[in-house]
């Protein structure tokens, strides 16, 4: 006993400590699967600390006879948990953009934490602790599993880190290289693109570095401070007036002249000014391009001391390239600022020598053009346009379209000059050259929204731009057909351009122009933004044919043009029909089996072309001539078998196109083919895999394939599997139309004993109840939602099997059943009241034979008088009787109404009452209930199933002598009127009740 007692006691402070570590790691899994830079590699490791939390909680439960071993165990696991949740809280507190940039040392530590976990996991003692094996074997499969985990930097996160390192190692990059890296770098940590938000970020960035800096050592403060200098560079972080107070600052502390270079920024070699200084072994500093060429000549000693070199060595000296980049920097901003006076001189020859200088310096630096911009160089530049020299408004235009390059702001400020537009629209008329520099800086200009509006109302600038479509310079004709496409947002431009014939000369370009220029202008019609009209006209006017030219080259590049061309064509549907009709979808389907799995671009635009083309099959008028696609059955199971090997993307298009297709004039025929090719297996297989972007299609497909009830096909290839995933969708989906689309499957899939047993397992009763009750749910589509659920639930009430039955009614479903009878539409009451009538075919056999009292009883308690239509005990649970579930009422009501689908099915349910042992009650009941006259009177109706019915419910029901005589007259002219009709059936039957009600002598002729 004594024993015992210790052994308990030392086991106490394990289970404590199992406790406390499975606690530590829940909270580092809740932190790890929050953390948003390197989530992938989180959500990984939070994997492997779920199953270490499952195997500790098993062990916990097993018998542990070797405590001591086991808490060194889990000393040393609880240890290096609470290392890793270290790092996943700081990955969850610390700056993103710090995060980002030191990513790689971040995964490093990640590694070390699973390996080090997976080290103090292989210490538990599993030989002498007496666990299952199952256990065992669970636990030495984690921990190989832990250290064979390797984590990667993001492929994005490592292409940024690496634009980066250049950025620190150049020293000086271009601000659009540093706006370009800051874009990317907030894209990937999930910061808004703008300059608060940035702003805040790079705060907090350099706050924290201070706060840090003596925590990390002085190379890596260093190599932070080195960033955070390139990344400040970038507009997103300084605004324009902070920008601008900088430059005017230093350049009021210049002086007037230009300084002479130093003699050390010269290389002792080439004699010019170093661009990128390095130090060799002997201390000298030469061009980097110069020593190397003199290294790879042959020599090893240092020029200018001649003493043996190390050739292997070579130092940048950064040093000496920021200083003479301060004294270019110095330089250039004296240059700028004097230049404007010598631009307003009458001397044509120097202004064109200043012009070249600042064309120079704008080419060679980004910053060098902002400077003209601080020195309002804008508008002495749009002033020169209306120099007679022509030279001098050719630089003009180049240097204001340098000045427009990715600048929103320069762009604007061009356009807001008097008379800017109109004097760049001029020079398009000029000499080509001049034309084309005009052209290009318009371009350029229209990528502004703003200054795009103001082009198109300069007077004549769209006529002028039609004019040049048809240059023969590709070039030329190309930037306008661009141009014309950023000014076509507005209806006034685009008005403007169908009065000057825009889309002529491309489509005779594209007929009869040389190869180059087709390509050209078949890249320019895929890339502009076309009007329905202009997709009408193209067409129309014969364009398609020069596009299926293209297809047949044998460059990718030429075919890729073409079909993005057809595809915007193909996206109106009347020029979908006319495509298929001048036979587009046959080398559109060759591309896509030949050449397009190679590029993936191709891929997705021929099957988005397809697509197209498929939805306009839906759109044929019943008078015009029928088109098909995909006729061949070789082609529906090629076109079907890419979505085994495409991305969802693509998946969605191409079960988009036959959706269409099912749903066109021929959809039967592409119904069947797509059951014959075993579509149902691919999509089945597809809906397994439960990829959310893809479902809600596939399952649209898979409804279309049991429209008509032909299941040949289908049923093989249902799995209890697909059964979870579609109930599963029905119960968690927030997408109503696939939740929808899932119980429409339900209520079509096959009436096999095993699907419905599945449905059974799986909750699929408590589902559908919940489809019918809740009233909050589902929004506009909850009326289709009840339609599904109450045709689904057709297939559990089947009268061959009262098990079901039984469990339907314990669910207390048929109370909702009988409520739709009042309240659902003609279809949830049909299917309800077809439930209900197999629910009363099991009545008569399940309804409980009345007691007799005995004989002492019988004076004193009152005989039980039972069921009226069933004779015996009934109730809703037990007989699923019509009349103890309230039914009868609306179900007599239905049979009034209008919709022959509902009348037919309550009809069907109420005859159930006269089909027993017992048909005299049933017809009391049913008379009682005035149930005859809706019936009588629907003998008037030209339905002749529904006829049928009713005569042989009557002939049966007027055998009992107070109905017959009740309802005699107000019969027998509906009877007599089907007796004079063709359908011989109908005329027999009619016949045999005229005979029941004695109006016709049963040996009659009409029998």
């Amino acid at each position: 006993m004594a024993n015992e007692l210790l052994v308990r006691a030392s086991i106490a402070p394990v289970s404590e400590l199992l406790s406390q570590t499975v606690i530590t790691i829940f909270d580092t899994i809740k932190a790890a699967n929050e953390v948003v830079i390197h989530k992938e590699n989180f959500k990984r490791f939070s994997i492997h600390l779920g199953n270490i939390s499952f195997l500790l909680k098993s062990l916990s439960r097993d018998e542990i006879h070797n405590p001591e071993s086991l808490q060194n165990a889990m000393d040393a696991l609880k240890r290096e948990v609470e290392v890793a949740k270290q790092l996943v809280f700081e990955c969850n507190s610390r700056n993103k953009l710090y995060l980002l940039i030191n990513s790689r040392k971040i995964v490093t530590r990640l590694n070390c934490c699973t390996k080090d976990i997976s080290r103090a996991i292989s210490l538990i003692p599993l030989a002498s602790l007496d666990i299952n094996s199952a256990l065992n074997r669970q636990i030495s499969e984690l921990c190989q599993k832990m250290l064979d985990a390797e984590y990667q930097t993001a492929a994005l996160d490592e292409e940024i880190i690496e634009k980066v390192e250049t950025a620190v190692q150049e020293g000086n990059v271009d601000r659009s290289y540093t706006n370009q890296l800051l874009a990317c770098i907030a894209d990937a940590v999930g910061v808004p693109l703008e300059h608060g938000a940035l702003k805040r970020e790079f705060e907090e960035l350099k706050n924290e570095m201070e706060n840090t800096k003596s925590r990390i050592d002085m190379a890596e403060a260093l190599h932070m401070e080195q960033i955070i200098a390139v990344l400040g560079k970038a507009d997103f972080i300084t605004s324009a007036q902070e920008k601008e107070t900088v430059y005017f600052e230093k350049r009021n502390s210049l002086g007037r002249r230009p300084l002479t270079a130093l003699q050390s920024f010269y290389c002792p070699i080439s004699l010019d000014i170093m661009v990128d200084p390095v130090e060799t072994s002997s201390g000298k500093t030469f061009e980097r391009s110069v020593i190397e060429k003199w290294f790879a000549e042959g020599n090893n000693h240092c020029p200018v001391t001649m003493l043996p070199l190390d050739t292997s060595i070579l130092r940048p000296n950064k040093t000496l390239k920021q200083s003479i980049q301060e004294w270019k920097d110095r330089n250039t901003i004296i240059t700028i600022s004097t230049i404007k006076s010598e631009l307003e001189t009458n001397d044509e020859e120097g202004v064109i020598q200043s012009l070249d200088k600042l064309q120079d310096l704008c080419l060679e630096r980004e910053v060098h053009r902002e400077w003209l911009k601080m020195e309002n160089y804008i508008a002495v530049l749009v002033g020169l346009l209306g120099s007679k020299n022509r030279e001098i408004r050719k630089r003009v235009l180049i240097i204001l379209s340098l000045l427009a390059m990715d600048n929103e702001e320069n762009k604007e400020d061009i356009a807001n000059v008097d008379n800017a537009l109109g004097s760049i629209v001029h020079s398009l008329a000029r000499q080509i050259e001049e034309s084309k520099l005009a052209l290009e800086l318009l371009l350029e200009l229209s990528k502004s929204k703003m200054v795009c509006n103001h082009i198109g109302n300069v007077q004549g600038s769209i006529i002028l731009l039609v004019t040049m479509l048809n240059s023969d310079d590709v070039e030329a004709a190309k930037n306008a057909h661009e141009l014309l496409e950023n000014l076509a947002f507005l209806d006034q431009n685009v008005i403007e351009m169908a009065k000057a014939n825009y889309l002529k000369p491309l489509l005779l370009k594209l007929s009869t122009g040389p190869e180059n220029m087709k390509i050209v202008m078949t890249e320019t019609l895929s890339e502009i933004t076309l009007t329905d009209q202009n997709k009408l006209s193209l067409v129309k006017d014969g364009a398609l044919q020069p596009l299926l030219q293209l297809l047949e080259t044998n460059d990718v590049e030429t075919k890729k043009v073409a079909v993005k061309a057809l595809l915007q064509l193909s996206s109106l549907a009347e020029n979908g029909l006319q495509m298929i009709k001048e036979g587009v979808a046959r080398p559109l389907l060759e591309l896509l089996y030949a050449q397009s799995l190679q590029s993936p671009t191709l891929l997705e635009q021929v099957v988005a072309t397809i697509m197209h083309l498929a939805i306009s099959t839906t759109h044929q008028r019943a008078e015009a001539e029928q088109v098909s696609l995909l006729d061949s059955e070789e082609d529906i199971f090629k076109f079907l078998s890419l979505i085994s090997f495409t991305e969802p993307e693509i998946q969605n298009k191409i079960l988009k196109a036959f959706q269409a297709l099912c749903q066109s004039f021929s959809g039967f025929r592409t119904r069947k083919r797509l059951r014959q090719t075993l579509a149902a297996k691919v999509l089945v297989q597809l809906l397994e895999l439960n990829i959310q972007t893809v479902r809600v299609n596939a399952l649209k497909l898979l409804y279309c394939l049991t429209e008509d009830s032909d299941y040949g096909n289908i049923s093989a290839h249902i799995t209890e599997r697909f059964i979870q995933v579609l109930l599963a969708i029905i119960e968690a989906s927030d997408n109503a139309e696939e939740m929808v689309t899932a119980m429409g499957i339900i209520s079509k899939l096959p009436q096999e004993s095993e699907m419905t047993q599945w449905l059974l397992d799986f909750g699929a009763l408590k589902t559908i109840l919940s489809c019918l009750t809740d009233q909050h749910k589902h929004g506009s589509h909850k009326k289709q939602v009840i339609e599904n659920s109450v045709q689904a639930l057709c297939r559990f009430t089947v009268s061959t099997n009262p098990e079901w039955q039984k469990r339907v009614a314990e669910e207390g479903i048929i109370p909702v059943l009988v409520q739709m009878l009042s309240s659902g539409t003609p279809f949830s009451k049909q299917n309800a009241a077809i439930s209900i009538k197999q629910f009363s075919e099991s009545s008569y056999r399940l309804s409980q034979p009345i007691k007799k009292p005995g004989i002492f009883k019988c004076c004193l308690i009152a005989q039980e008088t039972g069921c009226p239509a069933h004779l015996g005990t009934c109730t809703v649970e037990s007989s699923f009787c019509i009349l103890q579930a309230d039914a009868l009422e609306p179900l007599v009501r239905m049979v009034a109404e209008r919709d022959v689908g509902a009348c037919e099915a309550s009809l069907d349910a109420l005859l159930t009452l006269i089909d027993g042992e017992a048909p005299q009650s049933g017809s009391k009941v049913l008379a009682d209930a005035n149930a005859i006259t809706p019936m009588i009177k629907h003998l008037s109706l030209p339905a002749s199933r529904l006829q049928e019915k009713i005569l042989i419910a009557l002939e049966r029901i007027f055998q009992l002598d107070e109905v017959r005589d009740k309802y005699k007259s107000s019969a027998t002219m509906p009877l007599v009127d089907i007796t004079q009709r063709k359908d011989s059936r109908l005329r027999s039957l009619a016949a045999k009740c005229l005979a029941q009600l004695g109006v016709l002598d049963k040996e009659s002729s009409y029998f």
